[in-house]
């Protein structure tokens, strides 16, 4: 933003620096859901480190910042969140699409958070919360130093897809749209209590350090199941995509196997929804695989409605 002109000494101008280089490099007087620091990655993208009680550390998000954010200091912009998949980090959407070249000149900020190494972003059992970083911190921050309005809508590929949909279901009205591309949509069907275990022992995670056994603590798997919180959606723009992988002959057989495996997970999801009479854009189609090299492509079909329901031209 622009600096209003004073009048300081040269020392004065010097402390002033020294006492802020500090503040930066230890995160001094960082109170909770506030940033300790922030680096600069280009003209519009930094990553933000927020001081995180429901983590109990500091944790990144990555921001692209609007085109005219500088320029017009008083204006209010709404965010885009973009969520991460398994085993990758915070930085995914930026290395892997043209997420920067795509969002300059439209008036929205871009907010792409951390979910930890199995980019499941929940509330793990006695362990952290990254649904409350996700859900509170991170816009509380940007709401007080990003000028971020009130005006959120969420996307994600695959566990980022489950956060998309079980973050807008467990917080009905937090978000004016969700979109899931290969999301684990429905937690408690058959086979996928298997896959969430392997995402989190490929991370060398305590079994059931996620939300218990899935048999013995059924009500709490139920509890952040987003086909179980289905009528939290309502009102809520809706986009769901997935291949059939394997079924579709796809070339590549580990991710299109994995694309397989949350077929029925994804239309065990969407039939619920239809049951709720709760309305959802679908594209179910055959082939593909769990990677981005279809995931740029959802991304793309889904923006016209993210668009709307952040009040953006498509």
């Amino acid at each position: 933003m622009p600096h209003r002109t004073t009048h300081m000494s040269r020392r004065a101008v010097t402390k002033a620096a020294a006492a802020t280089g500090l503040a930066v490099l230890f995160g001094a007087g960082a109170a909770t859901g506030q940033a300790r620091a922030a680096t600069r990655l280009g003209p519009r993208t930094l990553d933000v480190s927020v001081n995180s009680a429901a983590l109990g550390r500091s944790a990144a998000v990555r921001l692209i910042l609007p085109s005219n954010f500088d320029t017009q200091p008083t204006r209010t912009y709404p965010v885009l969140y973009l969520l991460h998949g398994a085993h990758d980090d915070y930085t995914s959407w930026t290395r892997e699409t043209d997420i920067e070249a795509f969002a300059e000149g439209r008036n929205l900020i871009v907010a792409m958070p951390d979910a930890g190494p199995t980019g499941i972003p929940t509330a793990w059992r006695n362990g952290p919360d990254y649904e409350t970083f996700q859900v509170r911190e991170v816009p509380a921050l940007l709401r007080s130093a990003y000028r971020a309005s009130g005006v959120r809508a969420v996307a994600g590929v695959s566990t980022g897809g489950y956060g998309a949909m079980a973050h807008a279901a467990r917080h009905p009205g937090a978000f004016t749209a969700a979109a899931s591309y290969s999301g684990i949509l429905d937690t408690t069907a058959p086979g996928v209590p298997n896959i969430m275990d392997a995402i989190v022992a490929r991370e060398n995670l305590a079994a059931h350090s996620l939300w218990g056994n899935p048999i013995l603590n059924l009500l709490t798997w139920r509890d952040f199941n987003p086909r179980a919180r289905a009528e939290g959606l309502r009102g809520t723009a809706l986009y769901v995509s997935n291949g059939s992988g394997l079924a579709g002959g796809s070339g590549d057989p580990l991710p299109a196997a994995l694309e397989s495996a949350l077929w029925p997970s994804a239309h065990s999801f969407t039939d619920t929804l239809a049951r709720h009479r709760v309305p959802v854009t679908t594209h179910f189609y055959p082939g593909g695989g769990h990677s981005w090299a279809y995931w740029k492509g959802e991304f793309a079909a889904s923006w016209p409605m993210l668009a709307r329901a952040l009040g953006l031209p498509e």
